[in-house]
């Protein structure tokens, strides 16, 4: 059943502005941010600065692939005679550009649903046949203190839930590139379809422009697109792209680095190795290798070897893979004797 949608900034029926305040005491909010169950990511943030400093040197800053050709309309190059003093602030410039456009999004949990009842008005059962949208379109008022509440043809007043909301706001203040109903790529085939053409970057910056970050929506397609990648071992695939922090947070969050740490070394990659484990050890707290990392302080390959005795779940591999990576330059060096 469809819902009509009344705009309203002063003229509201009479018993509305005495509700409308005990929304503004009551308006909703996102909840606290942590994982539930997990005392170590209770009191550990995506946000936090120590794990932000090393999902920042882990992403890397390729600005080859930042500043990759994209489909857009073709215009005339320009060509232009520079200084070599000219050419360093250009490539300061880039590189200050690719820094901002390698800003990770937010990773919040999700928002909690709104199940407020504001009143029951029996007379007005059956007056209506469909719902009606009440919505303050002031623009002074922030979007999540705006007032937004849905009669029912019942006679039933209530809050707007999250999705009444998110099309509310579309409607009366449009974000371009949003569509008020979200696409049908983002569920069933047509998602699987898009992630067996490995467009998972792709997805997930449209996913940022259609969802709120603590959406059930946006939290559910990233999380199908990280677990997506994880089981294609395909995680080198959003390096040094925004997506990359929180590809490597999912994983932490739910255990599964092995693969991307077997990764990382196999890649010469070897410092993002040890700040994977060293988020690991400050996302996870009370586990065996944390614990045992706390007190003895390795450093380097000695704390990868550690997090593999103690914590992996494919220990044997990471240890293959070090001893691999030590190896080979040892190799080289013998040859060139």
């Amino acid at each position: 059943m469809a819902a009509r949608s009344l705009g309203l900034v002063s003229r509201l029926p009479a018993p509305l502005p005495a509700l409308l305040l005990q929304l503004r005491r009551r308006r909703p909010g996102p909840t606290p941010r942590g994982m539930s169950g997990d005392p170590g990511a209770a009191s550990l943030q995506f946000g936090d600065e120590r794990v932000q400093s090393l999902l920042r040197r882990m992403t890397g800053l390729d600005l080859k692939k930042v500043f990759r050709p994209r489909r857009q309309a073709l215009k005339p190059p320009k060509y232009k005679l520079m200084t070599d003093a000219q050419l360093q602030e250009v490539m300061r410039n880039a590189y200050s550009e690719a820094e901002r456009a390698l800003k990770p999004p937010p990773m919040l949990p999700e928002r909690t649903p709104i199940n407020d009842v504001l009143s029951q008005d029996t007379m007005l059962d059956g007056l209506e046949e469909t719902p009606i949208v009440f919505t303050d379109i002031s623009y002074s008022v922030p979007h999540r203190e705006r007032f937004i509440v849905v009669r029912e043809p019942d006679g039933t007043l209530r809050k707007a839930s999250w999705e009444e909301r998110d099309r509310m706001l579309q409607v009366y203040f449009p974000r371009p590139g949003r569509r008020i109903i979200p696409p049908a790529v983002f569920s069933g085939e047509n998602l699987t379809a898009l992630l067996s053409a490995q467009r998972h970057e792709y997805i997930l910056n449209w996913c940022i422009l259609q969802f709120e970050p603590d959406s059930h929506d946006y939290i559910r397609v990233h999380d199908y697109v990280y677990e997506d990648l994880y089981k294609r071992d395909a995680t080198h695939t959003l390096h040094s792209t925004r997506h990359y922090p929180g590809l490597v947070w999912f994983l932490l969050k739910t255990r599964r680095i092995d693969s991307l740490l077997i990764d990382l070394i196999q890649r010469d990659r070897l410092e993002d190795a040890v700040d994977l484990v060293s988020i690991f050890h400050l996302l996870h707290p009370e586990s065996p290798f944390s614990k045992e990392a706390t007190l003895s302080h390795p450093e380097g390959i000695d704390l990868i070897q550690m997090f593999a005795r103690l914590d992996a779940e494919n220990g044997a591999r990471i240890q293959l893979a070090l001893q691999t990576h030590q190896e080979v330059p040892q190799e080289t060096a013998n040859k060139a004797t």
